[in-house]
């Protein structure tokens, strides 16, 4: 029996003592396998088995196939739960995130995972977040990181900022109060200078999904167009604007504003629409971005009283400000064509606003003066050169980007190095005076903008440059800055003296497997390519993109449904490895379902999982003398070969699965496959011993990258000394593969009603006369009108009668 109590403690144990994945520096060729590292909330989930068993099957596979595997894993371990938990619990966030880094960390080693654990960093120490605020100098020195005023969530009751995933509904996460939108300095990474470059990559990835891909290329969205200037009536003020469509210019009734747009209050001001403004604004304060831009939320708005000049014919047009309009996309200002748009057409006919076609059912302009009868895409350059000679417009491209807003009003995260002075303002943090280290004596009381504003030994200081008092920057960093370069850190893990050594990066970068969540698909890899390109553009490194080939494995979903505390169906792994150890938990998640696509959990899957393994090990302590086999491959019976055949054929399709397609669920099926081959052969009077010994050798070697524990203790059990996860992988014999006999189908009108066993070399001919010459086959078509015979080579004959 697999006694997986007593032999997976046993062989973690050794794996530990032993250090059997610690990286060496050789000459042996690199491959980099990295997950996503985890946020230690203190108990690992089935998201979690199954990402990390992937990279573990990876890792050990490659490993066995001659390569010097890296395979790092550490923790992204900043972040609001930690501090929510010391608002609640009373626990210091330091503390707290230890304990689960430690708790986490044990119960990753009861899956038997292909660590090196000396590689390991936890971005919350002192040792790693330094390197972060060293970077973070590198991008302000080199002009990429700024302040700036901006809009955040914020919550009266609370008096602090909320994160977007604080606010549900429009309300506090915390204290279920409405949230409101205000102004505050902010820190930003400009992304947008690496737009374009961003976009063009993307090609490059070629080891990427599509989806991943066609995701990014629509999060950047280019777009070709024109900038206008539409000067405001009464003023010297213009209102510029982006537009994909000048060949509808003719077609604006009327010009919306972002409410928050910097001229909205002064437009307004001292006139009798001030407060239908003021509260206006005040009503969309309470509105999430996502529901102000959805499709389905009722355009709303209010008009301000003013009016701007189009500058093709000279026509006014009102101003108003409406709740689809965002103050970050574009210019925080849109020319409004209600007759080929559909949010302005709904504005315009709840506004009773004009609305005038100027492009017909033919594409052709009308109601465009001297364009009308032009195809729309010659007006559309027309238009613009119109624009470019007048000086009041141009061809410009645009980008969806915006540039990352990087600033947390929170204790638990990376302290931004950057201390402000009366007398000389920012000032960068001296580098060897680095890290500025998170202080211990914090408040949290779920009140006010940062728990740091609390300690008076942090925010006081002195300027770098002048020497009198100042005070630190309270914000600390988004935590998305601490995954944007980890796969980096891990490279070498204890340098002291810089985040990573160029040369070392130089050999092991790019990534060559990458694989996490979907979820993850926009965001936090957009932001590791940024930042890779900036690295390249200082000079630390000389590559473009960080990870090679990208796997984005599915969720794990109980009875169709996303496993959650709050729909009580979560299945908790710990409870599956001691019921039925880690290999089974990992051989059912590797088995269940392609890693690409959502897994569903079902208990009678993994018993089965459980009784596989079991009737492995029955398998091989009963042939595990034939390792000692004495007889040789000469003479072999049909039954050999056929032995023989699924040995090798199951060798080259477990490999071609794993090293192709990460098609586990096939490869492990056909491993199956050879279990019950040996079972049907070992009963075989006439066995060769030989086989025997080549077939549990396979089972052994191939199934250890699913289960690591079963494999190891297979190894031991047929006399083999060292660990399989150093041996190399088995090869397959091109000759076993090759049939004397091929089975050949037999249809009669299109139903298999038998089947034939011929040989390999058969000729089509041949085929069709020994399809009508079998006996079952006559006794079918006797009395009937044969139509056609239909034979596909080494495949089937299809007779067709009537």
């Amino acid at each position: 029996m697999y006694d997986f109590k007593q032999i997976e403690p046993y062989w973690q144990k050794k794996w530990e003592d032993e250090k059997t994945f610690e990286i060496v520096e050789n000459d042996k060729p690199k491959y980099y396998v990295l997950e996503m590292f985890p946020y230690p909330s203190g108990k690992i989930h089935m998201g979690h088995v199954r990402n990390y068993s992937i990279g573990d099957v990876v890792a050990r596979f490659m490993k066995m196939n001659g390569y010097n595997v890296l395979h790092p894993m550490g923790w992204d371990s900043f972040g609001l739960p930690a501090e929510n938990a010391a608002i609640k619990h009373g626990i210091h966030p330091d503390k707290w995130t230890k304990e689960n880094i430690q708790e986490m960390k044990e119960q990753l080693k009861l899956l038997g995972l292909s660590y090196d654990w000396d590689r390991e960093v936890a971005t919350c120490l002192p040792d790693y977040y330094k390197w972060t605020q060293d970077l973070f100098l590198k991008f302000y020195e080199k002009g990429l990181a700024y302040k700036k005023k901006s809009f955040v969530n914020w919550c009266p009751s609370c008096e602090t900022v909320l994160a977007n995933e604080q606010v549900v509904g429009g309300e506090c996460e915390r204290c279920d109060s409405a949230v409101i939108k205000k102004d505050l300095e902010q820190w930003y990474l400009k992304i947008t200078d690496y737009a374009e470059v961003l976009l063009q990559d993307i090609d490059k990835l070629d080891g990427w999904p599509e989806k991943v891909k066609i995701m990014q290329k629509n999060w950047i969205g280019k777009s070709t167009g024109a900038e206008a200037d539409f000067e405001i009536k009464g003023s010297d003020k213009k209102l510029k604007i982006f537009t994909t469509r000048p060949d509808t210019m003719y077609g604006v009734t009327y010009m919306v504003l972002a409410p928050e747009h910097e001229y909205v209050e002064e437009l307004v001001k001292g006139t009798e629409y001030e407060e239908a403004v003021k509260a206006f604004k005040t009503k969309i304060q309470h509105m999430s971005e996502i529901e102000r831009t959805s499709t389905d939320t009722e355009k709303e708005g209010v008009f301000i009283g003013q009016y701007c000049i189009n500058p093709l014919n000279g026509k006014e047009i009102p101003i108003y400000i409406a709740n689809y309009v965002m103050v970050d996309y574009g210019t925080g200002a849109i020319m409004a064509v209600p007759a080929h748009d559909d949010r302005d057409e709904e504005f315009a006919n709840k506004y009773k606003l004009d609305i005038v076609p100027v492009i017909d059912e033919d594409s052709k302009m009308i109601n465009s003066e001297e364009f009308n009868g032009m195809d729309s895409k010659e007006a559309f350059e027309k238009i613009v050169q119109k624009l470019e000679e007048a000086k009041i417009g141009k061809k410009t491209i645009n980008y969806r980007l915006r540039d990352w807003l990087i600033s947390r009003q929170r204790y638990w995260g990376c302290p931004i190095p950057i201390v402000y002075c009366d007398d000389c303002g920012a000032v960068p943090v001296e580098r060897e005076n680095l890290p500025v280290k998170l202080p211990t004596d914090v408040e949290f009381t779920g009140k006010g903008q940062s728990p740091l504003i609390t300690s008076e030994s942090f925010m006081n200081t002195t300027c770098p440059k002048c020497s009198k008092p100042a005070r630190r920057e309270m914000d600390t960093m988004d935590t998305f800055i601490d995954s944007s370069w980890y796969f980096l850190r891990y490279i070498d893990a204890k340098n002291e003296n810089e985040a990573f050594n160029k040369e070392l990066a130089q050999k092991w970068m790019p990534v060559d497997q990458y694989i996490g969540g979907v979820e993850h698909a926009i965001l936090h890899l957009l932001y590791s390519r940024f930042f890779v390109k900036v690295l390249k553009d200082l000079g630390m490194v000389d590559f473009d993109e960080p990870f090679k080939n990208l796997l984005t494995q599915g969720m794990v979903l109980k009875e169709g449904a996303k496993m959650s505390k709050s729909k009580g169906n979560v299945v908790s792994p710990l409870e599956i490895i001691e019921k039925y150890g880690a290999d089974t938990a990992r051989l059912f998640v590797l088995f269940a379902a392609p890693p690409e696509r959502d897994l569903d959990w079902a208990e009678q899957g993994v018993e089965g999982c459980y009784r596989f393994i079991n009737r492995v090990f029955r398998l091989i302590e009963e042939l595990k003398d034939c390792v000692n086999a004495k007889d040789e491959l000469n003479n072999l019976t049909k039954e050999d070969k056929q032995a023989r055949f699924v040995i090798h054929s199951t060798i080259k399709k477990v490999t071609d699965d794993i090293s192709g397609k990460f098609g586990f669920n096939t490869a492990i099926s056909a491993l199956m496959e050879l279990v019950n081959e040996m079972y049907k052969y070992k009963e075989n009077e006439n066995r060769k011993e030989c086989i025997l010994k080549e077939g549990i050798e396979a089972i052994v070697t191939i199934i250890s990258p699913f289960t690591p524990h079963v494999g190891e203790q297979l190894w031991t059990m047929i006399g083999k000394e060292g660990s399989v996860s150093e041996i190399s992988w088995p090869k397959y014999d091109e000759t076993a593969l090759v049939k004397d006999e091929i089975e050949v189908v037999v249809q009669i009108n299109g139903k298999v009603r038998g089947k034939l066993n011929l040989s390999a070399n058969v000729t089509r001919e041949e085929m069709q006369e020994m399809a009508l010459a079998d006996e079952k086959i006559k006794e079918l078509i006797d009395g009937k009108e044969i139509v056609k015979v239909i034979a596909v080579p080494k495949k089937l004959v299809n007779i067709v009668v009537k």
